[in-house]
Order: structure tokens, then C-alpha cells, then sequence
């Protein structure tokens, strides 16, 4: 054979060996290891065995204590480990990592006082061992609600910082307005100004005697004018001082023949008299009930029967009625004087209520109702829902057919009308102030009227004890 194929032969065969023996000992490491496998496995079961029986022995009633409630198919170490890993859940949230029960402890630790360092910037924490995260979850809810109604109220004050902005606003536009009609107004003087410069101009350019031919002639013309006036006026004047001698000596004949009339008879009516009394009780009853349409809390002044009723209205006593029959009523006695007692055949008067007809009021002026020295907002109106209450009727101007004008004083009005700067302050000043000015106008105005046509005039004091309420004004409801 040659030495060529011998030594390849050769190779061969100590590759052929070489791999024999790597798989001899690749098999001998296997099965070493798979020996050892089987062994850790056996352990392993062994351990697990042991664990359970650890968990069935005599200390299952200690678990059961510690653990709680366990199904058949669980042990009490893995009801340990889920009740753990619900903790941990409840406490980090999300399904805990199969990691060791330290591991998880630390993680929920560690999260916890991550959460409470954030926390601690709202609310005051001690010690959260002690004071337990429900404990501080209803704090930063406590606090969660103040934060809300802090800001409720800053929206609030939000809101009335907007309406002060467009009250604001507003008052502005109207100021603006007010500067643009005063900038109207000194632009209309303006072109006057200018037109009378023109004007002056052109005389100016006119001729000295042009210019006092001129004046020359309007001076004439206005002596001819004042001279013509006065002869007028003298005429008018004899005229008017024979006219009020004529009137004066037809006044004191008509006087002479028949005196004037009493305008206010009909005030001076009575409604009724007292016709039984109880002093004891301090009760007295009426000849006058349901038929006459009287009606309980109706109120009358009481005066003397031998007389008639005062022209200031004052009587002896105030009664108010509180029980009504067809014919005859009780009315408990409300004021009266120790010095002059209510007496059988005592007459009773009402301005407002009468039993035939209504009477029609008109009520003006400012009215201290239950004189405490301040004058009262819709006085006007309080006295006529009485009036109306007792049967009366109120109507806002004087006619023929107003019977009775309540008058209270007269409204008070500024004797300057606002200035420019006070309108800056006080948009509204001016219309307040023209208001004012409209009543007084009105006030004087009803008082003439009244006075032309004879209608009688009650001041509010003396209006009070013709329908027998003054004793009433100082108590609760009496308006």
C-alpha cells in the first residue's frame, strides 16, 4: 500500500476514535445530570410534602385563626399568599408580580410612602402607621371638599366681580354718554359763537354812520315798543284792580245772603252709636252689623254723644270690632281716656268706611307711618291697601268726585341740582333728583286743587284719628 493512503487511513481513524469518545462523555454528563435533576426533583416533592403536612398538623387551628376561612382544595400558606397579594393590590392596585412576599411588602411600602410624601403637601400626616391610610384618604376627601367650595366661592366672587364690571361698564357708557351730550351742547355754542363772530364781522365792515343809523333806529323802534307796553300794562292793570273790587263786593254779598258751606260735613258724620256696654270687659256693641256691611277689624273713633264730631278728629276712645251679628256688632275698646268713659248713646265714626257709598281718596306727599322719624318707602301704598281694605276707593288726581285728600309733608328737594362732578360720581343723581322734583310738583299741584275745589284736607295725624287708628300705627301689621 502506499504511504499516501496509509496516512489518510490513519486520520480517519483517530477522527473516528475522538468522536466516539466526546459522545461516550457528553452521554456520561447527561446522565450525571439528569441523576442530579431527578434527585432535586425528588427534594423538591419531598419539601413540598413536608410544607403540607406542616400546614395539617396540629397547628391547622392557629392558621385557621390567623388565615381565616380556607376551601378543601387550598392550603392555608396559599391562602396566606393570596390574602397577601389582595392587600398588596387593594394598596399599589394592578395584579401583584410572582415575586416573594418581602419583595411585595417592599414595593407596597415603598409606593405608600410615595403617595403619602405627595400627600403631605395638602394635609398633615404624623405617622401613617398610626394613623392608617383610610384615616388619610378621608382627610385628603375632607380636604378634596374644602378645595371645592374654596372654588365655589372664588366663582362666585368671580361672578360678582363680573357684575361689578358691567354695573361698572354701564355707569361708563352712560358717563360717556352724558360728556357726549355736554360735547353736543358746547358745539352748538360753538357755531352760535361763530355765527354771532360772523355776524359782527359784517357790521364791522359796515360804515360808522351805516352802523349808527342803524342802532339809531332800532333804539327808536324799542322806545315805541316800551311806550306802547306801558300804556297796555296800565290799562290791563286799572282793568284788573276794578275786576277784584267787582268779585270782592260780589264775594261779601253772596257771603251776606248765605254763608259758605262746610266742606267737611260729610267727615263729621257719624256711622253708628254705642248702644250697650261692658265695662268690665271693656266691650261696647254698635247699632250697626252685617246689613250695613261691617266686618271684623273694622275701627272707629268714639265721641260724645252730646256733640258732634271735632274738626281735629280727637275722640274719647278707639274701639276695633271683633264679632258681627245682621244688626248690631261687639268691638273691644282699643284707647281710651280714665277721664272721659264711653257712655250709652256715644256716637262712632269712620272717614274710610261708610254703609251707602265709597268714598274716594287721593294720598300725596311723605309719611313717617309709625313715627320714628324716618320717612317710609312706599307709604303711599301701604295707606291706600287700608283704605281699599275698609271699603275706599284712591285715585291719583283731584276731580269733582275725590272726596277726601290725605296729605302727608311735603317731599324734600335739593335746592341745587346735581353737578357735573357729582354726576361722574352718581350717573343717576339727575333722575333722582328730577323725581324729586316731579312729586314736589305734584304735591302742590293736589294741595291746590283740593283747596279750588273745596275738597276737605286731612294731614296724615289728624287722618288717623278720623278712622280711629292712631292708637294702632305703634303695633306689629298695623299697615
Amino acid at each position: 500500500m502506499p504511504a499516501r493512503r496509509r496516512k489518510q487511513s490513519n486520520a480517519m481513524l483517530y477522527t473516528l476514535i475522538t468522536f466516539v469518545g466526546l459522545f461516550i462523555v457528553t452521554t456520561t454528563i447527561a446522565v450525571i445530570y439528569y441523576v442530579e435533576a431527578e434527585d432535586k426533583r425528588t427534594r423538591l416533592a419531598e419539601t413540598q410534602n413536608l410544607i403540607d403536612d406542616l400546614a395539617e398538623s396540629k397547628e391547622r387551628n392557629a392558621l385557621g385563626t390567623i388565615v381565616g376561612t380556607k376551601p378543601i382544595s387550598k392550603t392555608w400558606l396559599g391562602m396566606m399568599v393570596e390574602h397577601l397579594d389582595g392587600t398588596t393590590s387593594l394598596i399599589v392596585g394592578g395584579v401583584p408580580e410572582t415575586t416573594s412576599a418581602e419583595a411585595k411588602v417592599n414595593d407596597a411600602n415603598i409606593k405608600v410612602a410615595n403617595a403619602l410624601k405627595s400627600a403631605q403637601e395638602h394635609i398633615t400626616i404624623a405617622d401613617p402607621n398610626t394613623t392608617g391610610l383610610v384615616k388619610i384618604i378621608s382627610d385628603l376627601v375632607s380636604e378634596l371638599n374644602k378645595t371645592i367650595e374654596a372654588n365655589s366661592a372664588l366663582q362666585k366672587d368671580l361672578n360678582n366681580q363680573t357684575a361689578q364690571f358691567e354695573s361698572t361698564k354701564k355707569a361708563y357708557s352712560d358717563k360717556e354718554q352724558i360728556l357726549q351730550s355736554e360735547k353736543d351742547k358746547l358745539q352748538e355754542l360753538v357755531n352760535k359763537i361763530q355765527a354771532d363772530y360772523v355776524d359782527l364781522q359784517a357790521r364791522l365792515e359796515q360804515s360808522t354812520t351805516e352802523q349808527v343809523d342803524n342802532i339809531r333806529k332800532q333804539l327808536d323802534e324799542a322806545n315805541a315798543n316800551l311806550r306802547a307796553m306801558e300804556g297796555t300794562l296800565l290799562k290791563t292793570q286799572a282793568e284788573l284792580k276794578m275786576t277784584g273790587d267787582l268779585m270782592k263786593r260780589a264775594q261779601q254779598e253772596v257771603r251776606d245772603i248765605k254763608p259758605a258751606p262746610d266742606h267737611e260735613v260729610l267727615a263729621q258724620r257719624s256711622d253708628g252709636k254705642i248702644i250697650l256696654i261692658d265695662d268690665h270687659a271693656k266691650v261696647v256693641h254698635l247699632n250697626i252689623g252685617s246689613n250695613q256691611h261691617v266686618y271684623r277689624g273694622l275701627t272707629f273713633t268714639v265721641y260724645d254723644r252730646s256733640g258732634s264730631v271735632p274738626k281735629d278728629g280727637k275722640g274719647k276712645a278707639e274701639i276695633e270690632v271683633f264679632d258681627v251679628a245682621d244688626t248690631y256688632c261687639a268691638a273691644r275698646i282699643t284707647e281710651s281716656d280714665a277721664k272721659k268713659p264711653v257712655l250709652l248713646g256715644d256716637i262712632v265714626a269712620n272717614l274710610i268706611w261708610t254703609s251707602d257709598k265709597t268714598n274716594v281718596f287721593v294720598i300725596a306727599g311723605d309719611f313717617d307711618l309709625d313715627n320714628d322719624g324716618n320717612i317710609d318707602e312706599n307709604a303711599t301704598g301701604r295707606i291706600k291697601s287700608l283704605i281699599e281694605k275698609w271699603g275706599g276707593k284712591v285715585v291719583d288726581n283731584i276731580s269733582v268726585d275725590t272726596d277726601f285728600l290725605v296729605l302727608g309733608d311735603q317731599p324734600q328737594v335739593p335746592q341745587q341740582q346735581p353737578t357735573f362732578e357729582q354726576l361722574e360720581l352718581d350717573p343717576g343723581a339727575m333722575q333722582r333728583y328730577e323725581a324729586l322734583l316731579q312729586n314736589l310738583n305734584q304735591y302742590n299741584q293736589l294741595q291746590s286743587q283740593a283747596q279750588t275745589l273745596w275738597i276737605p284736607i286731612f294731614k296724615y295725624e289728624r287722618f288717623l284719628y278720623f278712622i280711629g287708628y292712631k292708637g294702632q300705627i305703634s303695633k306689629a301689621g298695623a299697615f
